[in-house]
């Protein structure tokens, strides 16, 4: 229900939104040596899973209007080693996906989206969550949609990534 509500065809649970960041950059093959933009104006645990990873966080400003990722910024701090850009959707308004997503086409790049704080939110029509390669989400109480426990959820298109989440979120295992 999940992916139809972000209308994508197919959603992985997981027990937080810390492990659905986690279980995407471990999907897109993220780890030591490469690198992950995304923002300085986040929760801990966005910068928390890329490190667990092995991967580096590169961290870019925020535009002082929306509190979102700065464009100009984001692109200048891609290099070589740049492997995903992962921004965070707050405040009930997702990043401006236009320009990012031209980035992340440009340089063969994932797009991770952080909208653990943004369920239902939309850009252009489109719920956060379909908007890039994987859409992470937190179930945690204080966020917009609380569970009575910790719980997370991953988005995707992807059949492919779809079934790497379901092998990867059990230890390898296909059940």
């Amino acid at each position: 229900q999940v992916a139809a509500y972000c209308q994508v065809p197919y959603a992985v649970g997981v027990s937080s939104g810390t492990d659905a960041l986690l279980l995407a950059l471990m999907a897109a093959d993220i780890g030591t040596g490469d690198e992950v933009i995304t923002s300085t104006y986040t929760f801990f645990a966005t910068a928390g899973s890329i490190v667990r990873t092995g991967a580096k966080p590169v961290f870019v400003d925020i535009d002082p209007v929306t509190f979102n990722m700065d464009m100009k910024q984001t692109e200048a701090a891609i290099t070589p080693q740049t492997k995903a850009i992962m921004p965070v959707h707050l405040y009930g308004q997702c990043v401006d996906m236009t320009p990012l997503q031209d980035l992340a086409k440009k340089h063969s790049l994932r797009i991770i989206e952080d909208a653990c704080q943004a369920i239902g939110s939309e850009f252009k029509d489109q719920r956060a969550g379909g908007l890039g390669d994987f859409g992470c989400f937190s179930f945690f109480p204080t966020k917009n949609l609380g569970g009575f426990g910790d719980a997370g959820m991953v988005t995707t298109r992807s059949k492919e990534l779809y079934e790497k989440m379901k092998v990867l979120r059990v230890h390898g295992m296909e059940i």
